[in-house]
C-alpha cells in the first residue's frame, strides 16, 4: 500500500512498526477477535499453540497455519471486518500525526494480521505502506490456506530491504518500533531500534527501550526533548503497587490463621477465578469487583488486552509458600512484594540512571526495591541472609528474562536461600 504521501523533509526517513503488541493490543486478533467465530475450544486451541510458539516449540508459519486453518469456509469479508471495534494503543494517533506532519515515511508489518487488516490500520493512520499475511479465498470463503513473505523466518526482513530499495533508502534512514523477537531479523536494516514493551530479547538488542505511552518512542526518533518524569504517580498505578506491596501481609495471614497450604490454594483460586474474568472482560462481559479491580489498577495498554501480571504473581506467592519452608517461603515473599513494588514505585518517581544491561530498567528504582527488600525480609531471617536474599532477588528483577520476574524473583531468592542454609 502506498498513499502518496508528500514528504518535506530534504531526506527521508522511514519508521516501521509491528502491528500487535505496538499499534493494537498483542495478540487481541488471533486469541479473541478470531475465537469469537471459533468458540471456547477454539479460542484453547489458540491459547496453546501460542504458548508453543512463544517457548520455541513451534515455527511461527505453523502456529499461524494451524490457527487459519480453522477458519476453512467461513466468509472472508466478516473474518476481515472482526477487527474494527479493536481499539489502537492510546498514543497511537498522535504518534503517526507528528511523523506524518514532519515528513516521515511510515510502514506497518505484521505476520499475525491479514494484509486487508493491516492496510484498514494504515489507512486510519495515514501510514505508506501494509503488509500482511495473505488470505486464500475462494468464492468469497476462505480455504484455510494462508502464504506471504512475512510468516517465513526472516520474511520481516525481505520485505523491509524490498521496501528500502523501493525508497531508495539505506539502514541509516531507516528505524524500527517493535515488540518481539520476531522482528528481530529486520534489526540490521535499521539504524535506530526501539522496544516498546519488548520481550526479553528486544529489551537487550534495542537502542532504546520503554514501557510508558507509545508517545515515548518520539524523542528518540525525532530528536525532540523527552517528557519529564512523572511528578506524581497515577491513581491507576498508585492501586496496582499497592495491591502489590499489601500483598506481602500474606505471610502474616500464613503464620497467624491459615498456614501454607490453605493460603496458597486460596490465592490459586483467586487467580483462576482472575484469569476468567478477563476472558470476559476482553470479550466485553464485566464480572463484578474483579473487573472493577483490573478496570482501575490496569494500566492503558493492559485495558484492552489480557492482562497476566496479576496471574504471575499470584502464582510466584503461592509457588513459594508451597515449596519452600518457613521462614524461608515467607522471605520469598518480601522480595517479591516489597522488592519489585518498591523498585517500580521509586523508579519511577526518582529513575535517571539507566542499567546497562536492561535498558528497560534504572539503578534508583532497583536499589530502593533491594532496600523495601532486605527490611522485609528481616523479620524472618538474619541481616546476612536477608541481604543475600534481597541482592539476590533485586538482581534477577534487574534482568533481561524470558521468564516473568513475578515468578523468577521469589523462587530465585528462595531457592538460593535454601541452598545455603
Amino acid at each position: 500500500m502506498d498513499n502518496g504521501k508528500q514528504v518535506t523533509s530534504e531526506v527521508k526517513r522511514l519508521v516501521v512498526f509491528d502491528v500487535e503488541g505496538v499499534l493494537i493490543p498483542k495478540n487481541r486478533y488471533l486469541l479473541f477477535e478470531i475465537s469469537r467465530k471459533l468458540g471456547f475450544f477454539g479460542f484453547i486451541r489458540i491459547v496453546v499453540l501460542g504458548f508453543l510458539y512463544e517457548v520455541g516449540l513451534l515455527a511461527l508459519d505453523s502456529a499461524l497455519k494451524r490457527i487459519f486453518v480453522m477458519l476453512k469456509g467461513f466468509k472472508a469479508k466478516e473474518v476481515f471486518e472482526l477487527h474494527q471495534n479493536m481499539p489502537l494503543i492510546p498514543g497511537t494517533e498522535q504518534v503517526f500525526e507528528t511523523l506524518n506532519k514532519n515528513g516521515y515515511k511510515t510502514a506497518l508489518i505484521s505476520s499475525g494480521l491479514p494484509t486487508q487488516v493491516v492496510q484498514d490500520f494504515a489507512t486510519r493512520l495515514n501510514a505508506d505502506y501494509a503488509y500482511g499475511l495473505e488470505l486464500e479465498i475462494n468464492d468469497g470463503h476462505l480455504t484455510g490456506e494462508i502464504s506471504g513473505d512475512v510468516i517465513k523466518k526472516g520474511g520481516k526482513a525481505v520485505v523491509l530491504k524490498r521496501l528500502l530499495e523501493k525508497e531508495n533508502l539505506t539502514p541509516k534512514d531507516c528505524i524500527m518500533v517493535a515488540d518481539d523477537r520476531n522482528n528481530l531479523a529486520m534489526f540490521p536494516y535499521c539504524n535506530l531500534k526501539i522496544g516498546y514493551n519488548p520481550d526479553f530479547v528486544l529489551t537487550a538488542k534495542s537502542d532504546y527501550v520503554t514501557r510508558k505511552e507509545l508517545t515515548e518512542i518520539l524523542p528518540p526518533i525525532t530528536g525532540q526533548e523527552p517528557s519529564p518524569p512523572q511528578a506524581s504517580i497515577s491513581k491507576s498505578r498508585g492501586l496496582r503497587e499497592a495491591i502489590h506491596m499489601s500483598s506481602f501481609l500474606s505471610t502474616f495471614v500464613c503464620i497467624y490463621i491459615t498456614g501454607n497450604t490453605l493460603a496458597a490454594s486460596l490465592i490459586l483460586l483467586v487467580a483462576l477465578l482472575y484469569g476468567i474474568s478477563e476472558v470476559a472482560r476482553v470479550r466485553g462481559i464485566n464480572i463484578p469487583v474483579l473487573s472493577e479491580i483490573t478496570w482501575n489498577a490496569a494500566n492503558k495498554t493492559e485495558l484492552y488486552e489480557f492482562a497476566t501480571a496479576p496471574i504471575h504473581f499470584a502464582i510466584g506467592i503461592a509457588v513459594s509458600l508451597l515449596v519452600f519452608p518457613a521462614p524461608i517461603c515467607y522471605v520469598a515473599v518480601a522480595v517479591l512484594t516489597l522488592g519489585d513494588g518498591g523498585a517500580h514505585i521509586f523508579g519511577m518517581k526518582f529513575g535517571r540512571t539507566q542499567i546497562p544491561y536492561n535498558k528497560g530498567k534504572n539503578l534508583e528504582g532497583t536499589l530502593c526495591g533491594l532496600l523495601f527488600a532486605f527490611l522485609g525480609s528481616l523479620i524472618f531471617v538474619d541481616p546476612t541472609r536477608a541481604l543475600i536474599a534481597a541482592a539476590f532477588g533485586m538482581l534477577i528483577e534487574s534482568l533481561p528474562l524470558p521468564i516473568k520476574d513475578n515468578l523468577t524473583m521469589p523462587l530465585a531468592s528462595g531457592l538460593l536461600l535454601y541452598l545455603i542454609s
